[in-house]
């Protein structure tokens, strides 16, 4: 794969996280007349800034770090990596307006337990796990996979789970 095809690929990704934005604010309009309560405020930037980062490092240290695409982890990595955009917009469609990438809880709302939320509680944040060494690994920007999964494993099991824990236990209270 080329550093422009690499490229294309970070800038579609950045353009379905934009969908995900649009779609996000369109949800919690919603969330919000149906009485919806937000927790996490404080930690949300952070996420936001995390992940525009991985796409933008993804970018820099390939250009500029002249990664090279080792096709014996780059083609098994860009599967990996397009599998998660299929779980991704699973769990979208599962939780359908419920679906938020800030933590809204609607109280009254039943949780979801169905499709992938039979097997796995939190199963976005495993694909933004597995997503964030895949992607990087696309092109050996194993730099950024290393920053990135240490910098989201310090946001997820520090602030975000724990705050999505605490909102639906209260709401289901």
């Amino acid at each position: 794969m080329s550093v422009i095809l690499y490229v294309v690929l970070i800038l579609l990704t950045g353009g379905e996280r934009i969908v995900e934005l649009v779609t996000s604010k369109r949800h919690a309009d919603w969330a919000f007349k149906q009485g919806g309560v937000e927790s996490g405020l404080r930690h949300f930037p952070f996420m936001v800034a995390l992940h525009t980062g991985l796409l933008l490092a993804c970018i820099a240290e390939v250009v500029f770090g002249h990664r090279p695409f080792i096709p014996m982890l780059g083609w098994p990595m860009l599967v990996i990596a397009l599998a998660c955009q299929a779980g991704r917009f699973w769990i979208i469609a599962t939780l359908g307006r419920q679906w938020n990438t800030r933590v809204i809880v609607v109280p009254g709302l039943a949780l979801v337990n169905r499709g992938i939320y039979r097997f796995v509680k939190h199963p976005n944040y495993v694909i933004v796990i597995v997503e964030g060494i895949a992607l990087p690994l696309v092109h050996t920007a194993w730099i950024t996979a290393i920053a990135f999964t240490v910098l989201n494993a310090i946001l997820l099991f520090g602030f975000r789970i724990p705050t999505e824990n605490r909102a639906l236990q209260k709401a289901a209270a």
